[in-house]
Parts: C-alpha cells; structure tokens; sequence
C-alpha cells in the first residue's frame, strides 16, 4: 500500500472512530435520565455500541500503523486536543431534549445502515470485517430510533412540535456526514470506500420517506455548518475536558 493511499485510511478512519466516539458518549449522559426506566437501559446500551465500535475502528487503525492495539484506542480517545478530532459537528452538540436526541440518533443510525451495507462490499478487508460485525447491532439501533421518530412525530401537539423542532435544527449538521474526508478520492478508486454522493443518495431516500410517514418536514433553507470536519465549536471542547479529565490526570496510568 502507498503512503497516500495509507494516509486517506488513516483520514477515514479518524473520521469513523471519532464519529461514534462522542456521539456514544453524548447518549450516555441520559443515563438516569431518559423519560422511561426502560429507554435509560436500552439507550444507554445503544451509547456503548457506539463506543465499541469507535473502540475497534480505532484498534483498525492501530493495524493500520503498527501501533499497539492495546494502548492505540485509549490514547487517541483521552489524549488527543480538541483540534485533532474528526467528527462531524453533530454528534458533539448537546443532548438537547429527548426529541433532538432521537432525531439526532436516527439520522445517524440510517447513515451508518446505508454504510455497512455498502462497505459489506469493500476491497478493503477490515472494512468487510467491521460491516459484518456491526450490521446487527446498528440494525437495531435504526429500528429503536425509527419508532421513536414515528411515536413522537405522530404523537401529541407537543411530541411533534419537539420533533420538527429537532429536525430543523439537526438536518445542516447531519449533511457534514457526506463532506469527503481527506484522499476519499483514492479509497473510491481502489472501491475501498463509497462515493460520497452515492451515500448521501442512499442515505436521502431512507429517511425522506420514514420522516414523512412520521408527519415531519425537511427543512428547505437548512444551514450547512462547515465542511472541515477539523473545524469545531465549543460544545466538542467542553465534551473533551469532561471525558478526558480523568485520564489526563495520569496518562501512564494503568486502569
């Protein structure tokens, strides 16, 4: 493998660790919180998934570079600045109400359904492996999010109200998902990696038609953030200093 082609994984791996990441441990802060005993056990597990798998997107890379798979994951979720981060703006905004979380969830999970499904297909092995692992824990996740959706949009005056104020807000965010990372070119070339218009297409006729069943409206003037998915504001930057705090007291420490 070229040093080019390795450093476009290394740019699309960041991106898919970082992602699931902090949008994982954004969902773990209703832990006690959600609105029924029985969503604060299922979201919460929903928020561990996805910190598994940024856990093992992160250990991918590590093989990648011949870094030690047992320390790799760690030191790059603890100990890294707020500026070497590579997720979308989305998943570090704050958990809002119940609805935004939902509607941010959703928009995710039907993301990542049309990835897997496309990466099942990859000249990239590990990509291949990661796909087949997660599809059936991600599966679920779209499902719990998808009736969500649907019993809040369909729901009371208030419920819907929430949802399509969510919606509006979430829907610029959630477009950064499809910006190209860094040498995406050449991953698309080798067929490591989808298009990302070929994504966004896919991802696009999901949920326009499960959002209008729910009664809920694509914004049409929603405001896209920015493209650089190195660009970040202040919710990330006060999200890292509470998840890190701990680590950074002792970075040699063993846990």
């Amino acid at each position: 493998m070229d040093d080019a082609l390795r450093q476009a994984l290394v740019a699309r791996l960041l991106a898919l660790a970082d992602d699931e990441l902090i949008l994982g441990h954004r969902n773990s802060e209703w832990c006690g919180h959600a609105p029924i005993l029985e969503e604060d056990i299922a979201f919460a597990n929903i928020a561990l998934d996805e910190i598994g798998h940024a856990s093992m997107w992160f250990t991918m890379l590590a093989q990648l570079l011949e870094q030690d798979e047992s320390l790799y994951p760690d030191e790059l979720a603890f100990q890294r600045a707020p500026a070497d981060f590579r997720c979308v703006q989305m998943v570090a905004l704050p958990v809002g109400d119940w609805a935004f979380s939902m509607t941010r969830q959703y928009l995710f999970d039907a993301y990542e359904a049309e990835l897997l499904e496309m990466l099942r297909d990859s000249q990239y092995e590990p990509f291949q492996d990661a796909a087949a692992k997660f599809r059936k824990e991600e599966a679920y996740h779209l499902r719990h999010t998808s009736a969500w959706v649907t019993r809040l949009g369909l729901g009371t005056e208030e419920s819907h109200r929430r949802m399509q104020a969510a919606l509006d807000a979430l829907w610029g965010y959630a477009l950064q998902l499809f910006v190209p990372t860094p040498g995406q070119d050449s991953l698309i070339q080798v067929e490591y990696f989808p298009a990302a218009e070929q994504l966004r297409s896919a991802w696009l006729g999901r949920v326009t038609s499960h959002l209008a069943d729910a009664g809920l409206t694509i914004p049409a003037n929603a405001v896209f953030p920015v493209e650089s998915r190195s660009i970040h504001a202040d919710p990330l930057v006060e999200l890292l200093a509470e998840m890190q705090k701990v680590a950074r007291l002792d970075p040699k420490a063993a846990w």
